[in-house]
């Protein structure tokens, strides 16, 4: 346990150098525990202190600056010292009654050598059980640590690994799962794990909860807790609670460190394997999207008691690419980015179950699609779609993610699967629009007169239009090395705002009625009238979607 690595005062006054040593006052605080040693024979020492140590003093400061002793000794009870030992002496020859009644009123242990001793022998003694035990600490928190991880290689292995926690620790462990039910080591009747229970959940709406985050500290009834958040990807999947009766160490600290990563590295393994199995369960979703399975017996073989629920519950399909930035320099082999696109897997479906969707996913090479069912929640659907997808960039820029790019379309709403095919071509749309809006999700709904000018992307009937429209536009740019199509989308994109269409092409005023004079003169005077205005805006909206490289913003 933690007590066989810290040093006390009670432990330092069975070291032989402190045989003659007498506490004078204090004597209830002999439990204090002494991290170093300082002989001090200064009053201004507010920087040099800590906090729990042993000061070791003659006294002679109390002459040469004028110091009281009282006002000494106050100043070491203010910056947290564990003990002041004084050597009575020709520099200190009796401890007034007033140091004696203030170290008692404080439990502050006053230590008197009542003969001259070497401080020096008493420092290196004291610093060298301090180091040593500090190493047989560290020794323990090692072995600990090997058992730990050898539990994640059994069938149990979060099992193990909390009974191995309350068993080095002498703690009561609770480790309470989002999903599933909690477990007590050792076990707690009904009443008192409900009272914990409500008293966590608490706690846990409270709490900014990161899993690299040091254990956050709290109380119930009493007793002291170290909160850990268990997890990976950015994902919270668990809690392990550490529960007791005195104030938790360092080495408590340390040891509930080392279990949580271990418990997150078995976890982390145990969905991987689920993620590939729910994979290889889940390939009729790719048939379902493409509009292979009409069948709808066929669906509920495949769903089973759960199809009627299913069946009736809103979705939308999401299509999204990734593209691992560092694959060229990593040079990955093909069962690294096989392993990469399952752990993008799993990421994917923790975080749509984080916001109240049940995704049936499906992968083809780097592209995932996810049937995105909707389970009941506060939020809109939409808004908890939006929120997905900025949680999954901000893990995608996660160094520790992987450097994963995404872009993603995101098909309307549907109720029935067999229709889940108009939603996936919907979705296949606005993914294939992201060279033109440049956003990294898409709602199919923002697409706009895109949604019209896709059904007719013909190869013909698109040409035509925008050559009517802006066939000479296209020419005099093509020929005269001039701006005149950009500058026409960006002018009526503004509301023919001539300041800001100006200020978006970074051209001065003058130049940009030059150029909409040229425009005016090659399209004709009613270039701005309503309808012309209207056919002119889709003509160039159907030409980003055939040429949206020679159109983006710059």
């Amino acid at each position: 346990m933690y007590s066989e690595f810290i040093i006390t005062i009670h432990d330092v006054l069975k070291r032989p150098l402190f045989r003659k040593a007498r506490v004078i006052a204090g004597a209830n605080g002999l439990h204090r525990r002494v991290r170093w040693v300082h002989i001090l024979e200064i009053s201004s020492f507010e920087t040099l202190i800590h906090g729990e140590e042993m000061i070791l003093s003659t006294g002679i400061g109390f002459r040469s600056d004028m110091t009281s002793p009282t006002s000494f000794l106050k100043k070491l009870i203010q910056q947290n010292v564990s003990c002041l030992c004084l050597e009575i002496g020709p520099y200190f020859d009796s401890v007034p009654e007033e140091m004696i009644e203030i170290a008692n009123r404080h439990d502050f242990p006053l230590i008197i050598f009542p003969e001259t001793v070497r401080f020096i022998d008493i420092t290196q003694d004291i610093h060298s059980l301090i180091i040593n035990r500090h190493h047989k600490m560290l020794q323990d928190l090692e072995r600990i640590s090997r058992e730990f991880r050898r539990a994640t290689l059994t069938t149990q292995g979060t099992s193990t690994i909390l009974k191995l926690l309350h068993k080095n620790t002498n703690a009561q462990v609770i480790y309470v799962p989002i999903q599933g039910q909690p477990s007590f080591i050792p076990s707690m009747n009904v009443h008192e794990q409900n009272e914990f229970l409500d008293t966590i959940n608490q706690y846990l709406t409270e709490l900014p909860l990161e899993t690299n985050s040091s254990p956050y500290q709290r109380e119930f009834k009493g007793n002291k807790l170290l909160l850990q958040p268990i997890g990976a990807m950015g994902q919270t999947w668990a809690f392990l609670v550490m529960m007791y009766k005195q104030e938790p160490q360092e080495y408590d600290t340390l040891v509930l460190d080392s279990a949580s990563l271990s418990i997150a590295q078995d976890l982390l393994r145990k969905r991987y394997i689920e993620e590939r199995k729910i994979y290889t369960e889940n390939i009729w979703v790719d048939d379902l999207l493409h509009n292979r399975m009409k069948d709808e017996e066929q669906m509920k073989l495949l769903l089973g008691s759960s199809y009627k629920e299913l069946n009736e519950t809103t979705y939308r399909v999401c299509l999204i690419d990734i593209e691992n930035r560092n694959e060229a320099e990593l040079c990955i082999t093909e069962d690294g980015q096989d392993s990469i696109r399952f752990h993008f897997s799993l990421m994917l479906r923790s975080t749509f179950e984080q916001f109240a969707f049940r995704p049936f996913i499906t992968m083809k090479n780097n592209r995932f699609m996810v049937i995105a069912l909707d389970l009941p929640a506060k939020r809109s659907m939409r808004e908890r779609i939006r929120q997905v997808f900025e949680t999954l960039q901000k893990l995608c820029a996660d160094e520790r993610m992987g450097h994963f790019e995404l872009r993603a379309g995101i098909g309307q709403a549907y109720s029935r699967l067999k229709n889940a095919h108009l939603s996936y071509q919907e979705a296949l749309r606005a993914l294939s629009l992201y060279s033109c809006y440049q956003k990294p999700f898409l709602f199919y709904e923002e697409l706009g007169v895109f949604q019209l000018l896709l059904s007719m992307n013909d190869g013909k009937t698109l040409q035509s239009f925008i050559q009517n429209y802006l066939g000479p536009l296209i020419e005099h740019d093509r020929t005269k090395g001039s701006e005149l199509l950009r500058t026409l989308k960006v002018y009526l994109d503004h509301d023919g705002s001539k300041q800001l269409a100006a200020q978006k092409l970074f051209i001065v005023r003058q130049s940009l009625y030059y150029r909409l004079e040229k425009i005016k003169e090659l399209l004709g005077e009613d270039f701005m009238s309503p309808d012309k205005r209207l056919a002119l805006q889709v003509a160039l909206r159907a030409y980003q979607l055939l040429y949206p490289e020679q159109l983006r913003e710059r």
